[in-house]
């Protein structure tokens, strides 16, 4: 069934075409992923189909009874209300019953013996029966919780950006709606829960209509790809992955059907040339035809963005951090933390949003003091930080101005030079747009110069705090090709897996304590090693924890305890397996002193430290478990 059409819509900002005569129909079931460059309009064209700005041209049909629902980037939030007001928005008989439920609860909290309230209450518990609102309420309690918001009675203006985009989030995910719109749902989400979100939105009825730069979350999710590109729509059946496939026939056919109309064009034009006069109706159609094959020319951008290199010389020494702590209040954000950093070193860093990642990286970069330890960085080191925020820009200057300012020419690999103005054109902004003001550009397109002016100044240690917020798949791709080639160690706070799995070697993990674990591997390796972890946990628990066990125990005749034939030989040589395993680690502790220098040995050493840690973790866990089994064989305990 189709919910809804978009017939010719238009849409321009002063000389800057949007959306040139766009169609689309949208059916149910669909779930539809928008992707294009920042500053192409994509933002702009959910707003129309939700209704919240006009198009200049064309229409939008609408079933009278479909319901949408509207994430926008930068929702509004009222901030005298409270969590659960917020998120019972709307002026639906249904909201307002909730709101009307809750502000009662609240009123009640303070005065429980009040006859009238517990009057009303009764009366509103029959209406919220009445309109099944229970379900309501408690999913919307349950998906809060699940997006890391517990306090349902805070009020909005105590919140985060981040926790304010996440109710904001939860408010439209509640709402009853045949076609549900979320611009950039994953931002401000861990990890964590996007995967939640995924599920959610996989197990959700209804369509879907979305912008995201995740490409794992597209992937999982859509069953139609469009792209706008110059004005124009593209439609795709499928995923990303099929996407990928189908945009690269496309483009492979345009380019002959290019080749095949220049080729024609280069015979009409020495034709003309050969001096034919206009004076027959022949010859004056060739020349018209010659007009029409020139006009059709179509817009091949075959120039790829090539910055490999950009990076000044990096000694041995790069940065050294030895015991570093910090807290803001009673918070402890890292406690003792020790690391060597790496030439070829390439970290993922994950945690929970507030957990310090981002003051990781200020206290490395010297932006933030911390309370305790040091950081020792290298003479040579140049670092480019690329933060969160980029409220530094002068939106006055004009766009080649900003990246000027950075450098006026960069050399790259084979010792060419390349000037500003011919960087921006490869970071997709056109020489008419290089004399704009910064502050005319989209909030993509700043984030995008952000980049290119901290690359610009060639860095060679980069610190990149959420790349994928803000920047497209166009200009992620770009990124990681360069990241590819770069000379020198990368740190990046991300939560974007397919990022991660890109370019990472290493996961730093925030386990919510102050501690920081460090895993080899990308984000995939990462996933798979705390699945096998949790896994083993969960066998090495109390057998009286073991819920199927007392669930059972009725229906089944008990029998004692006994390890299995397997586990006590590994309870016999578990304590001296153990014991070996510290020797090694202080062995290796005492190699790494001797090594200092020697960054190529010191990074294996690092490496083989890591994974005898992790053996030695793991054998701790089993100890734990086969010494209690132990116990309960010696007590009598039966099964």
């Amino acid at each position: 069934m189709n919910l809804l059409s978009i017939e010719n819509i238009c849409k321009s900002y002063s000389e800057k075409i949007l959306l040139n005569e766009v169609s689309l129909g949208i059916e149910e079931g669909d779930k539809i992923g928008v992707i294009g460059v920042n500053g192409t309009g994509k933002s702009t064209f959910l707003k129309i189909i939700a209704g919240v700005e006009e198009e200049d041209a064309g229409r939008i049909l609408k079933g009278n009874n479909v319901r949408i629902e509207y994430l926008s980037q930068n929702p509004y939030m009222d901030s005298n209300a409270t969590v659960l007001e917020q998120i019972f928005k709307g002026n639906s008989s249904l909201m307002t019953l909730l709101r009307e439920y809750e502000s009662l609860l609240d009123e009640l909290n303070f005065n429980s013996n009040n006859a009238s309230l517990q009057n009303k209450l009764i009366s509103l518990n029959s209406r919220m029966d009445a309109q099944n609102a229970w379900t309501v309420e408690s999913e919307a309690k349950t998906i809060l919780t699940q997006l890391g918001i517990s306090d349902f009675h805070a009020k909005v203006s105590t919140l985060s950006g981040g926790q304010k985009k996440r109710i904001a989030l939860a408010s439209t995910l509640i709402s009853p709606a045949d076609l549900l719109i979320l611009d950039e749902p994953t931002n401000h989400l861990d990890n964590q829960t996007i995967e939640w979100l995924e599920n959610f939105l996989n197990s959700r009825k209804g369509s879907l209509l979305m912008i995201t730069h995740d490409r794992y979350f597209l992937d999982r999710i859509t069953n139609k790809i469009i792209e706008l590109d110059k004005g124009n729509l593209y439609a795709y059946k499928g995923n990303y992955s099929e996407f990928l496939e189908k945009k690269s026939e496309r483009l492979d056919l345009e380019a002959a059907s290019e080749n095949k109309r220049a080729n024609l064009f280069r015979r009409e034009l020495a034709w003309i040339r050969r001096g034919a006069k206009a004076r027959t109706t022949k010859q004056k159609a060739r020349i018209d035809r010659f007009e029409d094959i020139k006009a059709a020319k179509i817009d091949i951008n075959t120039e790829k963005i090539e910055i490999s290199s950009l990076s000044s010389r990096l000694g041995k020494k790069i940065i050294e951090i030895e015991n570093l702590s910090k807290s803001y209040g009673d918070k402890k954000l890292l406690e003792n933390f020790s690391y060597i950093l790496l030439r070829d070193d390439r970290i993922g860093v994950l945690g929970p949003n507030g957990s310090g990642k981002s003051t990781l990286m200020n206290i490395i970069s010297g932006k933030v003091p911390s309370d305790s330890g040091l950081v020792d960085i290298g003479d040579t080191v140049k670092i480019g930080y690329y933060s969160q925020e980029n409220t530094h820009m002068d939106e006055n200057l004009r766009v080649i101005e900003y990246v000027k300012e950075g450098a006026e020419f960069i050399t790259v690999a084979d010792g060419s030079k390349i000037s500003a103005s011919q960087m921006l054109e490869r970071f997709l902004f056109p020489p008419t747009q290089q004399w704009t003001y910064v502050g005319s550009l989209s909030g993509g397109e700043k984030r995008r110069l952000y980049l290119l002016r901290v690359l610009m100044e060639a860095p060679n240690v980069l610190f990149l705090d959420e790349p994928t917020n803000d920047l497209d798949i166009e200009t992620l791709t770009i990124l990681e090709d360069y990241l590819d080639s770069f000379n020198g160690p990368v740190i990046a706070v991300s939560h974007d897996r397919y990022f991660l799995d890109r370019m990472a070697k290493k996961i730093f993990q925030y386990d919510g304590s102050s501690n920081i674990n460090i895993f080899i591997g990308n984000y995939s390796d990462y996933s798979e090693r705390i699945q096998i972890l949790e896994t083993e946990k969960e066998i090495s628990k109390p057998l009286s924890e073991n819920k199927s066990d007392t669930n059972n125990s009725r229906d089944k005749k008990t029998k004692p305890l006994k390890f299995s034939y397997n586990e006590k030989r590994e309870f016999e040589e578990i304590d001296s397996i153990i014991e070996n395993l510290e020797l090694a680690i202080e062995e290796i502790n005492v190699k790494i002193g001797k090594a200092s220098s020697d960054y190529t040995k010191l990074q294996l050493l690092m490496e083989e430290k890591g994974i005898l840690e992790d053996n030695l973790n793991e054998k701790m866990d089993r100890w734990a478990y086969l010494n209690e089994l132990a116990e309960k064989i010696e007590n009598g305990i039966n099964e």
